[in-house]
């Protein structure tokens, strides 16, 4: 299975619920498991302050402070609230922590912190005494080890409202957690490490995806032609933009696309002309390098032997783009990924994509987005699970929202999410590339969901390869198109 589940916090409390043995073992092996990774990760840390709040995560912290006294650390426990508030097992856990005498003291040393303040319960906004507890464990200067979550991550959503641990490592348990993989929460997070501690496996609204899922894209076979291999339309193309739509083209041919056409205004044609040698050309119409609604028929005709279509890299920004792009979308019945200008153009007419039958896939950032929802980009940035989910409502449609964490949001389905990029494709094109993915992907006949969550994994994985022979600072998209074939070729 290309895929691993995703928690929510509520997910996680039933596969706790389902366990047949007492809660009290579940925190001893979640605390032990916590301990072990500290003295396999940091073994030259003779001193650890253990941070603990009064619930269910402050015991995983009473028990990781035994285990690493019981190995012969200098343990402190930080207690972080009323000892009169903790309760259950986390109190019976406390009272052995005290009967080996570990002392209990002031926030101040250590060579490692260990969070365990909140855990996957918390939501919400930091109280004033939480958030100025976890500034003060931010501002140690000691590498952290959070305890299941950083402490003020929301683990189902990744939001972080306020204050938050900045942690090296987080171990958390049974399951990775939404927040742990979604922006912000993820940038918190560190080196995630997921630690069994005997749970069943339970089931996930969203899931976590991996470079597996490229076993699911179709590869050429003996039988194969051009056109059976796949046949991608790419409609784009202005003035001064004649880059994107060339890196849209040659991405999908890298990607497995058997034959590949751009529609580009006619008085630019000599550029893809003598640009994209493996790639013919369709001239449109068009006014000062802008195609303009009598480009219409030259596209639909050049439509008709393409499998999948890509419509918007460096198209323009024009009323007649913006009518073009209506037009057709209304008329067109064959898989569209719709990317840069053709997202500016399809603000304000979601209906256009809603009323469509034919798979449709939109590729926006965080600012895209936040123009065909009506939002602030702040809110998307702030909000991103939530962000794309309501994208793919409301447009109905799949919504592949870039960034780090590559989201895929499909309407009344889970998320998928992909973290396989780098700080490389920081890089003016890498969009480019990822809608010529997808097309090639949705040429291939894949569904729109899979077809964007394997795209992500694509230029993730490519990235990857790109960065060993290039590093990331100086990396550009052309290097993760080179890097597509050997990607795909495993």
């Amino acid at each position: 299975m290309w895929t691993e589940p995703l928690y929510t916090a509520e997910e996680m409390r039933a596969a706790e619920e389902a366990y047949d043995g007492p809660m009290l073992e579940l925190m001893e092996r979640a605390g032990s498991a916590a301990a072990e990774a500290v003295l396999r990760r940091y073994a030259d840390a003779r001193s650890v302050a253990v941070w603990c709040g009064t619930g269910s995560n402050g015991g995983d912290g009473f028990v990781v402070a035994r285990k690493l006294h019981e190995a012969g650390r200098a343990v402190e426990i930080v207690l972080a609230g009323p000892e009169e508030k903790i309760a259950g097992d986390a109190r019976e856990n406390l009272e052995r922590a005290r009967k080996l005498k570990i002392p209990f003291g002031e926030p101040g040393g250590g060579e490692l912190a260990v969070d365990a303040l909140f855990g996957t319960g918390f939501s919400g906004t930091p109280r004033d005494e939480a958030a100025r507890l976890i500034e003060e464990l931010n501002g140690l200067g000691a590498p952290i080890l959070s305890v299941d979550v950083p402490s003020g991550v929301n683990a189902s959503t990744g939001e972080v409202a306020g204050a938050a641990v900045k942690a090296e490592t987080t171990v958390t348990f049974h399951g990775r957690k939404v927040g742990l993989v979604v922006a912000p929460g993820r940038f918190q997070a560190g080196e995630v490490e997921v630690a069994d501690i005997g749970l069943a496996p339970g089931r996930t609204r969203h899931e976590h995806v991996d470079e597996r899922i490229l076993a699911e894209v179709p590869r050429r076979g003996p039988s194969d032609n051009k056109y059976t291999a796949g046949s991608v339309l790419v409609v784009g193309g202005s003035t001064g933009k004649t880059g994107a739509p060339c890196l849209t083209a040659e991405a999908a041919l890298r990607a497995g696309a058997g034959i590949l056409t751009v529609c580009a205004p006619a008085s630019l044609n000599t550029v893809f002309e003598q640009r994209l040698l493996e790639v013919m050309t369709r001239p449109c119409a068009d006014e000062e390098g802008v195609m303009t609604m009598d480009a219409a028929d030259a596209i639909l005709e050049a439509a008709e032997k393409a499998t999948a279509i890509a419509i918007g890299p460096g198209l323009g920004r024009t009323d007649a783009v913006r009518g073009l792009v209506g037009y057709l979308l209304d008329r067109l019945d064959k898989p569209i990924v719709l990317d840069a200008d053709g997202l500016w153009a399809l603000a304000g007419h979601l209906d256009w994509v809603f009323s469509r039958d034919a798979p449709t896939v939109l590729t926006p950032h965080a600012g895209e987005l936040a123009r065909l929802l009506g939002w602030d980009s702040s809110r998307i940035s702030a909000r991103r699970l939530n962000a794309v989910q309501a994208g793919a409502d409301d447009v109905g449609a799949v919504v592949l929202l870039k960034g780090a964490d590559t989201l895929v949001a499909a309407p009344g389905k889970g998320v998928l999410a992909c973290d396989l990029g780098n700080p490389g494709l920081a890089t003016a094109g890498t969009g480019d590339v990822l809608t010529g993915i997808v097309a090639a992907f949705l040429a291939k006949g894949m569904d729109g969901r899979l077809a964007a969550a394997a795209a992500a994994a694509a230029g993730g994985e490519a990235a990857r390869l790109a960065s060993e022979r290039h590093g990331t600072a100086g990396m550009i998209a052309s290097d993760v198109i080179e890097a597509l074939s050997p990607t795909l070729s495993r």
